[in-house]
């Protein structure tokens, strides 16, 4: 395992809960993060952008009351994630926020940026980028960031096409920093298999839809519960950039999800109102088979820390 900084050292559980857009808000990162795992939403959830401070106010302020009133269980740190791609005209607003409220991690996407990490690491706090390639990764620390998020195939979102084994194995020949991996992961074997391959934390979206504390819709949630792998396309049409999504939610929208057509990746927005078009449009991953029922987020965590002790002990029984 990486020598990790300070903020990412005292989690306690190894997962980190990945930030969902327009399904993230602060009553899930706040679950996430009294539950032992990173917790962590998109700035750009809070619309309009006055509303980030507000919630940045409420997240902090709830885990410091919760850390004082159970100190032998403090909570885990928490993230926001910056989309730094040009389109997002909020960047620098929502950025300074961060800064002003010294975040402890924060999540890059969509391109590496030094003054995004300056600004972070000015009050202590931590860099993640995620990337979807070896050559990616390399960026991302040549150009500061402490760590990386390995988005594997089959991850919900904008994932890569990289065989897990392949893109962890390629990084670690070089980087001894923190790492996540993302890719399919919904059981607590599957987490303690991340760690097997050489990442510090499982980096999980798609289980945490399926939460109490999610804002999406009660059918979203009742999809990714009916659904598995082979309900998931690949597809650049929603933003420009290749992600997963359910596909019964193309049908929805008038589309035959096996014929989708190409976007031109020119033409990606994420900073906008061109979302709208696309947000009964619901991403996931494919390692969704798992999720049998909506549950309160802290449920959940308790499930995969179960699956993760008794795989450790299956392992362990083995004489592996």
């Amino acid at each position: 395992m990486s020598k990790l900084p300070p903020a990412l050292a005292r989690v306690t559980f190894p997962v980190i809960a990945s930030p969902l857009f327009i399904i993230s808000n602060p009553k899930s990162v706040i679950a996430q993060c009294t539950s032992g795992v990173i917790g962590s939403m998109p700035a750009l959830n809070a619309r309009p952008a006055s509303q980030l401070d507000e919630w940045l106010h409420e997240i902090t302020e709830a885990l410091a009351a919760h850390d004082k009133a159970h100190p032998d269980q403090p909570s885990a740190p928490f993230a926001i994630n910056q989309i730094v791609h040009k389109s997002n005209d909020r960047l620098e607003h929502d950025m300074a926020l961060c800064v002003k409220y010294r975040v402890p991690v924060i999540i890059t996407s969509l391109g590496a940026r030094e003054e995004i990490n300056q600004a972070a690491h000015s009050y202590g706090g931590v860099v993640l980028h995620d990337i979807i390639n070896n050559a990616f990764a390399h960026k991302a620390i040549e150009k500061g960031a402490d760590g990386l998020i390995a988005v594997a195939a089959g991850a919900g979102g904008h994932a890569g096409v990289k065989s897990p084994f392949a893109l962890i194995q390629e990084i670690r020949e070089w980087f001894d920093g923190p790492v996540a991996l993302s890719g399919a992961i919904a059981h607590g074997g599957a987490i303690l298999a991340a760690q097997a391959m050489g990442a510090d934390f499982a980096y999980i979206g798609s289980a945490f839809i399926a939460t109490e504390e999610a804002r999406a819709s009660e059918a979203y949630k009742q999809c990714v519960v009916d659904s598995n792998s082979d309900d998931i396309v690949y597809s650049n049409l929603f933003t420009g950039v290749h992600g997963n999504y359910l596909k019964p939610s193309i049908r929805n929208a008038g589309m035959d999800p096996d014929n989708l057509p190409e976007s031109d990746p020119s033409k990606m927005n994420f900073g906008g109102d061109s979302t709208k078009a696309w947000k009964d449009i619901w991403g996931c991953g494919q390692g969704i088979a798992p999720i049998k029922s909506v549950l309160p987020t802290a449920e959940l965590i308790a499930r995969f820390k179960r699956e993760y002790a008794e795989a450790r002990a299956r392992l362990l029984g083995s004489g592996a």
